[in-house]
């Protein structure tokens, strides 16, 4: 198809969704993986807006460049998008072998924060610093966890009706190691990602569903003892509930109550961009955590629908390639990593419009930080590695149909 029999500029679209599935590794001709990369390239693009736009103020406050933070986030997009297209390259085998390095990285890094490299944030220590950079290991502990139970749960495919290999195995590296140092960093919201991922997978895996009644009563009870042994966690929760004090509207509840103002007076189309008043020091860090607000605020209804949508079409673009794929630890690394980002940004909206206690998650794709910014592409990487066509399951290409008529 030429662009002179479709001068509307439709073929020249469809040439080029051809070509990026095609270098991708797809030769099936459907578009669906290009529009994944499209929509996550749109969402990563809409968050640098909202970091320069949210952060500008503080960091003129501060005596600080206002385009720092902006700057800092481009750059690790730019080497997240990098290493998404890296992993995009690879085979499912390829990512398999990874299990268990990516774990043991995930598990150095975690036990490091504890050590003089380690950084202490907001009063959680789930950092490190080294060189002028900061690194959350947490964030990336995330992506390691999938691909890792999920090699474990292909090889115990048979062995899932028994409890002992359904669960032991996932729940003392990911349960006991990985949710334990994040904790012991106070980081009580990556600890709650953290344990849906490993539910995530084991529900993909086929693991018997009476094993999850015992599972969330275990997870239900381990987040009420991480919210009650911190005296802020249980001020917020309290707030949330309507059971603070009068004051919590200039205490633990302030950043939630102006959230709100920021949403409310966004209208149906927004005060325009950069153009939010709350961010004005009325929600401390609005970059981070609660940038959703800013953009609601400044985009209105509309921007915040968009962003929904946005999240929406990728779940399902998501799902439907793994409903054509065949191999068993990639349907569990995909299915678990698109719970992941999904279910995230499912808890960041909910905590910043007081659906939700505050409990401190970013928003992939959008909010700012580096470290979260990086394993979300990364993982969207690894989705579209192991959902790549196999050849047997690959449609020939035009070149092949003519010379096989040929022949």
């Amino acid at each position: 198809m030429t662009a002179e029999r479709t001068p509307n500029g439709k073929a020249q679209r469809s040439d080029v969704l051809l070509r990026i599935g095609r270098w991708l590794g797809d030769e099936t001709g459907d578009r669906t993986r290009p529009v994944i990369l499209a929509v996550v390239l749109v969402l990563a693009a809409l968050g640098l807006v909202e970091v320069a736009s949210a952060s500008s103020v503080e960091s003129v406050a501060a005596g600080k460049n206002p385009y720092d933070l902006p700057l800092k986030q481009a750059m690790w997009t730019a080497a997240g998008i990098a290493i998404m297209f890296v992993l995009a390259r690879l085979k499912a085998q390829h990512i398999r072998w990874l299990a268990w390095p990516l774990l043991g990285s995930a598990l150095i890094a975690l036990g490091l924060v504890f050590t003089p490299l380690g950084m202490t944030v907001n009063g959680n220590r789930n950092w490190l610093g080294f060189g002028g950079f900061t690194v959350q290991p947490s964030e990336f502990a995330k992506l390691a966890l999938i691909v890792w139970a999920a090699a474990v749960l292909t090889r115990k495919q048979g062995l899932l009706h028994e409890s002992k290999h359904a669960v032991v195995p996932l729940l003392v590296p990911g349960g006991v190691l990985i949710i334990g140092l994040v904790a012991l960093g106070h980081d009580l919201g990556t600890s709650l990602i953290i344990m849906m991922i490993i539910a995530a997978a084991m529900f993909y895996g086929g693991v018997r569903m009476k094993v999850f009644a015992v599972a969330g009563l275990v997870a239900a009870a381990g987040a009420l003892v991480l919210a009650a042994t911190s005296g802020n966690r249980v001020s917020r929760i309290s707030s949330w509930l309507g059971a603070g004090s009068p004051d919590d509207a200039q205490g633990v509840g302030y950043q939630a109550l102006h959230g709100q103002y920021a949403l409310a007076s966004g209208g149906w189309f927004g005060v325009g961009l950069g153009q939010s008043r709350q961010k004005w020091n009325w929600i401390p860090e609005a970059h981070n955590d609660f940038i959703f607000t800013i953009l609601g605020e400044e985009l209105g209804l509309a921007g915040t629908l968009l962003v929904l949508g946005l999240f929406t079409v990728l779940a399902i673009a998501v799902f439907k390639v793994i409903a054509r794929t065949q191999d068993t630890f990639a349907r569990i690394v995909a299915s678990s990593v698109i719970t992941w980002i999904i279910g995230q940004a499912v808890v960041n909206i909910a905590m910043v419009t007081s659906l939700l206690p505050v409990i401190g998650v970013p928003l992939p794709f959008i909010s700012y930080g580096g470290s979260a910014m990086v394993s979300s592409l990364a993982g969207v990487g690894v989705i579209l590695a192991v959902t790549r066509p196999q050849p047997a399951q690959a449609a020939p290409s035009k070149t092949r149909q003519v010379a096989a008529r040929r022949g």
